[in-house]
């Protein structure tokens, strides 16, 4: 046995005697054999930490367990990717989440685009991945000839390639993210190409320099996307496309989402709140739009499915700019349903959030953890929102662990959150 790998053993066993679990650094990612991947399995405890310093891998038909309160940190010089072609289950709670994150010296202002680690890119052998109660941070590294992805043919399997926080790919694999958050990345929160989807009740904030979306979903899709709340991504919340020709067609199902100054960092005609392309059939429904760009859009030359429905959805502007450029007729704008709220003079429809200033810089992709997006109580939102349509998951998605996730009920509120309990 090396020295190196003699001491790694010593070390643990140390920590382990000594009842230390902060210091718990037990996956050895180091070159092996002349690979540059270490390969983990199994399960990683309650609150330990792991210092990932090169590529890791969960191998075909393996799984790693990653229970409540562990931290995932990622070496800012490495800037490792996490490999799934097995499965992966990240299971935080609300009160201690799993945390994929930089040492603290590097979460600064200069570094809020992140940049310093790859992303989680499941192949289309991961069968089921699951980050529940689960944080993303400061990743989204460009790719080069050397990347683990490339050489694999992951993702777009190019150099040169800003990688997503996540990435799945298996049109029968599983995949559900929800209680989660993803934050400082450098361009796309997700990218899914396919599978049995539920995201539900996440956050996402400060993504994107000069593209990317919050949600970005391809065809092989059926998924039912709720309660989750965007701010400010450079593009949009959420691009839904038919792209790819994977089987099944993209059928997404989004309700009770919130998008709030979404869009404005990209002025293009892509830059936006809701992008529908390429045949993808899409139902929309109690969605808020607040200070939104454009509310939700088509691309005219690639249509989508003319069975998509979208009604029941809220727009506010501020200033009249954002309330000209959401209005049906203008911007390739899809018209909605005669139960949409949408104004045509600045400061209609207030939505009464709890806390947030409304006129605050719709470019600006700075978040302030202290505001509340939660509804007065007389907020006249409350009761916009229905109930009559069917989501694809509301008998749930069970997993092979046990695990049964099910996409959440809609509400007669519109937006992600309602009164504040």
């Amino acid at each position: 046995m090396k020295f190196k790998q003699i001491l790694a053993v010593l070390t643990v066993a140390a920590l382990a005697f000594t009842g230390c679990q902060k210091a718990n650094k037990d996956v050895d990612t180091t070159p092996q054999n002349g690979s540059s991947i270490g390969e983990v399995s199994g399960v990683w405890a309650k609150n330990s930490v792991h210092e990932i310093k090169g590529d890791i891998i969960i191998p075909e038909g393996k799984t790693l367990t990653i229970e409540e309160g562990v931290t995932v940190l990622m070496d800012a010089t490495a800037k490792p990717e996490v490999v799934i072609k097995g499965n992966l289950y990240s299971l935080g709670t609300a009160e201690n989440p799993v945390k994929f994150t930089v040492a603290d010296a590097y979460r600064t202002a200069e570094n809020k685009f992140g940049k310093l680690w790859g992303g989680i890119l499941a192949g289309p052998t991961c069968a089921e991945l699951v980050l529940d109660n689960t944080i993303l941070e400061y990743g989204g590294n460009t790719t080069s000839d050397a990347s683990t992805s490339v050489k694999m043919g992951l993702y777009k399997a190019t150099a040169g390639e800003n990688l997503p926080a996540l990435w799945f790919s298996n049109v029968n694999g599983k995949l559900v993210v929800t209680n989660s958050i993803i934050r400082n990345f450098q361009e796309d929160c997700t990218y899914i190409e396919g599978g049995k989807i539920i995201f539900s009740n996440n956050v996402f904030y400060t993504t994107g320099v000069t593209g990317g979306e919050a949600m970005n979903f391809k065809s092989g899709c059926l998924a039912d996307v709720a309660y989750n709340f965007v701010y400010s991504c450079n593009t949009n919340a959420l691009k839904l496309s038919n792209s790819g020709d994977r089987n099944p067609q993209a059928y997404i199902i989004a309700y009770n989402n919130t998008m709030v100054n979404t869009g404005w960092r990209r002025p293009t005609a892509k830059g936006g709140s809701v992008w529908l392309e390429a045949t993808v059939r899409a139902d929309l429904y109690n969605n808020l739009f607040a200070n939104a760009r454009f509310g939700i859009k088509r691309d005219p030359k690639k249509l989508e499915d003319s069975r998509s429905k979208n009604d029941y959805n809220w727009y506010y502007g501020f200033d009249q700019a954002t309330v000209d450029q959401f209005q049906v007729g203008k911007n390739d704008i899809v018209p909605g349903g005669t139960n949409d709220v949408r104004g045509t003079k600045a400061g209609d429809n207030d939505p009464k959030f709890v806390n947030y200033p409304l006129n605050n810089s719709e470019t600006s992709p700075d978040y302030n953890t202290t505001w509340d997006f939660h509804l007065q109580g007389n907020s006249p939102a409350l009761t916009k929102g229905t109930t009559n349509f069917t989501r694809h998951h509301k008998a749930g998605i069970t997993l092979s662990n046990g695990l049964t996730y099910t996409s959440p009920e809609p509400a007669t509120f519109v937006g992600a959150y309602g009164t504040k309990q």
